[in-house]
């Protein structure tokens, strides 16, 4: 680069004497540090826009050893070899797609930017792992469908701040947030109820989940509590189709149900297509109530009564927890649980 380009590119000093500050405090408004005064900042961003300042990203990744990158990390059970659809489907479910969404939009103002990435077996893992480790990214936020997932452990053995999304399934010294599950099983149930539905039944997520077990757990204990010691209950792994497969599981064990929690909204549309299938109405014969609140429930037929999670809160409170044990420089133990609510719409 030639000493007269070099003189055209504005500096932290061109911005400093433009705005009458001293470098030092260029820096900290640049580099997005707290303790400027909202007065000193919008001056020295208007010097900022006034000079063309373009601050140099990885010189500022060398003082303040950060990135300005998080991994967002989807982790699950291997998808099967011929699944080449996997990585598309993720996406397209409308759960994963509400939780991205909203790290997106949380990390933005924070000029902070999410890298996917997709965990399915022991080599992606490796590889998450080492992106990490290496210093690829300032921490993760994981969502995983795998209660005994092995990347928690080596996401903490990185040093490297980590927030989950769901309670782990077992104790362990990392950061979460999560819904109240089985609360909001007792919601379904209690709703089963006030309907007067008296053969209910419950097409749960699957039981190594423990969103899907705290949830049936809350669902079978308010109906125990009201007189119902047995409850008719089937699994299935919060798909489409074993929403479907359940279904007919459910009607071939118990004949005369006549409401059904479901583990989650996809499931439930599954469950309402078996149910149209048999010849049952849906809610006169059999009244259905989902989980999640997601799109799924609004384009329904019929539209569907579902337990909500904030997913976009949830999300947003995970960011946010990343960030300040980002900017404290030491991971933390700390967790968030939101209370579901009860939607009422056609199927309940």
């Amino acid at each position: 680069m030639s000493e007269d380009l070099r003189r055209s590119v504005p500096t932290l000093e061109d911005v400093a004497r433009v705005a009458g500050v001293s470098r030092a405090t260029v820096s900290r408004v640049v580099n997005g540090k707290r303790k400027v005064a909202p007065a000193v900042q919008v001056t020295v961003l208007e010097a900022v826009a006034a000079t063309g300042y373009v601050p140099n990203r990885a010189a500022r990744s060398l003082v303040t050893r950060r990135t300005g990158t998080v991994a967002v990390i989807v982790s699950g059970a291997e998808p099967e070899p011929e699944d080449d659809l996997y990585l598309p489907g993720i996406l397209a479910d409308p759960f994963f797609g509400r939780v991205v969404g909203s790290f997106v939009r949380s990390l933005r103002p924070h000029d902070v930017h999410p890298v996917l990435m997709v965990a399915d077996n022991d080599e992606t893992r490796r590889q998450v792992e080492s992106y990490l480790r290496f210093g690829n990214a300032d921490g993760a936020l994981l969502v995983t469908t795998d209660a005994d997932d092995p990347l928690i452990e080596q996401l903490m053995a990185t040093g490297r701040p980590t927030v989950l999304f769901a309670r782990p399934a077992h104790p362990i010294p990392v950061s979460y947030v999560d819904v109240a599950n089985a609360d909001g099983g007792r919601l379904a149930a209690e709703r089963l109820l006030e309907r007067g539905c008296r053969h209910p039944g419950v097409v749960s997520g699957p039981l190594g989940v423990p969103a899907a077990r705290s949830r049936l757990d809350g669902y079978c204990d308010a109906l125990a509590r009201r007189g119902h010691a047995y409850v008719p209950q089937v699994e299935g792994n919060f798909t489409f189709e074993s929403g479907e497969a359940a279904m007919a599981r459910l009607l071939d064990l118990a004949p005369d149900v006549d409401g059904v929690f479901v583990g989650n909204d996809v499931m439930a549309q599954g469950a309402i297509q078996t149910l149209r299938a048999r010849g049952r109405a849906v809610p006169d014969d059999v009244a259905v109530i989902g989980f999640d609140d997601s799109s799924v429930g609004t384009l329904s037929r019929p539209t569907l009564t579902t337990v909500r999670q904030p997913v976009e809160e949830m999300a947003a409170e995970m960011a946010r927890m990343l960030l300040e044990q980002v900017d404290a420089g030491e991971p933390a133990v700390t967790s968030a649980i939101f209370e579901p609510r009860l939607v009422v719409r056609e199927s309940a």
